[in-house]
């Protein structure tokens, strides 16, 4: 369209005899029906037409063959590309993209700060398709995670990760996405004493990457030395000082708390101090607790964080994939043997109302929180998981371990790399 009007310019220039008028009323023409057109493709989209990158997004998309594997559309990389927050925020609507060409930034052998929780393929893991995927979101293209422009961007800044071991597998990918470019003596990892708390250092850039262990947000029992037995956990619904405290003076926050609550359909709830006992606590219903337990959260940050001074987000739930009939696979054991993301899914998420619970709360806030929306794009990728290359108090699973994977498949937790780089691909958007 509008080289069609730089065309008719141009004709104005060279021919004379074409009366200004005609030139006039063409261009006009051209350009209402390109409004037109644009307006009814955004009232499908919600997309302003008035955002330019998008229309270049859909150029380069409309390009795109799905299912040929080998195809990434091209469009401008260099650092004045900037990923459009308010016209791209629905990252959830898009497909995942096998690409041989993809390698990811790191290894679980070049990069020493994972655990051996998450490092699939050093552990045993004989296939290798799952690093070749990409997520293609509709009509938006996700910036590729450039490790320099992200350090350049956190220069002189906190960002520290806050949740559970899900989070801490968040913060891996992203430490490990940046370290590669960054000389040895200039990085360094320390731990505080119960290691709730780790802080990856980039000296040259003055910046810290961090993850604080609260798999809750607010204070419980097992903030200090894990209680693996749900019914022995009791949380401080109305506490959250402990932990807010190492929050302070923090540029980029990034929140989650999912998957501890899931234990059961009870929490052992407790108002007031644990240095009083820990009797008087009263099995709430998970919802009710977990809607206490985000008020809480929620009014910390309103009381305190300055949003000229600090952002903050929320990365949505990490799904997990516990039976195979929720993807299609009757015969199935969990996520075992899964090689590829399957393409649909038939698990009613209506039936869990955390989502709304983190919404509703989120909406009432007087700081503002973007959200990270990572799971329904995670929900395609049964692939992605753990399963039987992780570990167990330490050590690698055994060949007899691996061979019974309904008892230790591990399908919650994410190998690395894999599918939290995506998650980290688009929190380096927003930045």
């Amino acid at each position: 369209m509008w080289s069609f009007i730089l065309t008719l310019s141009k004709m104005k220039s060279s021919r004379a005899n074409i009366p200004l008028s005609v030139v006039t009323v063409l261009i006009c023409t051209c350009a209402l029906v390109g409004l037109l057109f644009t307006e009814n493709v955004t009232s499908l989209s919600s997309f302003s037409i008035f955002r330019l990158i998008s229309c270049r997004n859909r150029e380069a998309l409309s390009k795109y063959r799905v299912g040929s594997g080998e195809y990434r559309p091209k469009i401008d990389d260099d650092d004045r590309f900037e990923f459009d927050t308010e016209e791209c925020n629905d990252t959830a609507r898009g497909k995942w993209v096998f690409n041989a060409s993809l390698r990811p930034l790191y290894s679980d052998r070049s990069c020493a700060y994972l655990e051996k929780q998450v490092t699939c393929k050093r552990n045993g893991r004989p296939d290798s398709d799952y690093l070749h995927w990409e997520w293609q979101q509709q009509d938006c293209f996700l910036p590729k995670f450039k490790p320099a422009v992200a350090l350049k961007k956190l220069r002189g800044k906190r960002l520290m990760f806050v949740g559970d071991s899900i989070q801490r597998g968040q913060w891996m990918s992203f430490v490990c996405m940046v370290q590669s470019i960054i000389p040895k003596d200039q990085k360094s990892l320390s731990r505080s004493r119960t290691r709730s708390h780790l802080i990856f250092r980039a000296k040259e850039y003055n910046t810290t990457i961090e993850f604080y262990w609260a798999p809750f947000l607010v204070e419980s029992n097992s903030d200090q030395h894990i209680i693996s037995d749900p019914d022995k956990r009791i949380l401080r619904l109305d506490s959250i000082s402990e932990h807010a405290k190492n929050w302070k003076g923090v540029d980029l926050l990034v929140f989650n708390s999912y998957i501890w609550w899931m234990s059961g359909l009870h929490i052992n709830s407790l108002w007031g101090s644990f240095a009083n006992g820990e009797e008087g606590y009263e099995g709430l219903d998970r919802l009710t607790a977990y809607r206490l337990a985000l008020k809480t959260w929620a009014n910390w940050l309103d009381a305190t964080i300055d949003p000229n001074r600090t952002r903050l987000f929320f990365t949505t739930l990490s799904p997990t994939h516990i039976s195979s009939k929720d993807w299609g696979n009757k015969n199935g054991i969990k996520c075992y043997n899964e090689t590829k993301p399957t393409t649909k899914m038939t698990r009613p998420w209506g039936f869990n109302r955390i989502p709304d619970v983190v919404s509703s709360i989120v909406k009432k806030m007087r700081v503002p929180v973007t959200f990270i929306n990572i799971t329904q794009l995670s929900e395609y990728r049964g692939d992605g998981h753990v399963s039987v290359y992780g570990e167990m108090r330490g050590k690698v699973l055994t060949k007899e371990q691996r061979a019974d994977p309904s008892q230790y498949a591990d399908c919650i937790h994410w190998c690395l790399p894999g599918v939290p780089d995506t998650w980290n691909q688009i929190l380096y958007a927003y930045l």
